[in-house]
């Protein structure tokens, strides 16, 4: 596990923003997706893989329920991923994993439950650009003649049209793959959190897991314990909060319930 432990708040920015620099444009701009999580011990499961039981057999009919009751906040596209998509945005359990291509937002899911203050946080951090180098020929196509990085819903839908033909995609190369996809414009919320999804080529399949096999295709940034009370008051001062990152009435609820907590109980 690539994990770099920093100590202060000015190391952690040099961290983050490690090799953005792009010298043919002469312009900052990361090629990494960010994930912030409160536990540094907590793996990337996704919320599929955490049902348990049969959850492998249950994607599909989990996926079709939410279509059929959902019709009223039907997703905007008809592709299977736009629904994917709304589905992970809304709880549902899929193989999707949330990420962002913001590091500030990313610290602010470090940091944002103050009931783990005891523990280290973490920020992964993965290049999805390497990610996409072992991508199979299909795939790697679509995104060269769009010129592009990462897939949307109708590039990805130009491959396959469904997870089962996603899936059948392995077989060369590597056993399976990861796809960096980017959300429709659903809501405020989604825009704010500068928002993207990982989707791997198997509902059992573990990002983390396919990491570990991948060095230099990824760094974890450990934010120690002491060192979370700093990061959350700095980012809540450049107005990084609940209140932009969750517009409405109960982001608004939730940012004043933390930021009103005593740091000493």
């Amino acid at each position: 596990m690539e994990n770099v432990r920093v100590s202060s708040w000015n190391e952690l920015l040099d961290q983050l923003y490690a090799s953005s620099w792009k010298e043919d444009l002469g312009r900052f701009r990361s090629n990494f997706a960010f994930r912030g999580m409160g536990d540094a011990g907590t793996d990337l499961r996704t919320s599929l893989t955490r049902l348990g039981g049969a959850y492998p057999g249950q994607e599909g009919h989990i996926l079709r329920a939410f279509r059929k009751y959902a019709h009223r906040e039907a997703a905007q596209g008809e592709t299977v991923w736009n629904w994917l998509g709304l589905a992970q945005h809304h709880g549902v359990p899929t193989r999707l994993l949330d990420w962002t291509y913001s590091p500030m937002v990313a610290l602010h899911f470090a940091t944002d439950d103050v009931e783990r203050f005891d523990l280290d946080g973490v920020v992964w951090c993965v290049d999805y650009v390497k990610v996409h180098e072992r991508l199979p020929a299909r795939l790697k196509k679509i995104l060269e003649g769009e010129g592009s990085d990462v897939f949307t819903a109708e590039m990805l839908n130009h491959a396959a049209t469904g997870l089962p033909e996603l899936d059948s995609l392995s077989g060369r190369g590597d056993k399976e793959f990861v796809v960096f996809l980017e959300p429709p414009s659903l809501d405020v919320r989604i825009v704010n959190q500068f928002a993207l999804f990982s989707l791997m080529s198997s509902p059992t399949a573990r990002l983390d897991e396919w990491l570990l096999e991948r060095p230099g295709l990824y760094r974890r940034v450990v934010i120690p314990a002491g060192l979370k009370w700093e990061v959350r008051d700095k980012l809540d001062q450049a107005n990084i909060t609940e209140r932009v990152l969750f517009p409405g009435l109960d982001g608004l609820a939730r940012w004043l319930q933390r930021y009103y907590t005593p740091r000493v109980r």
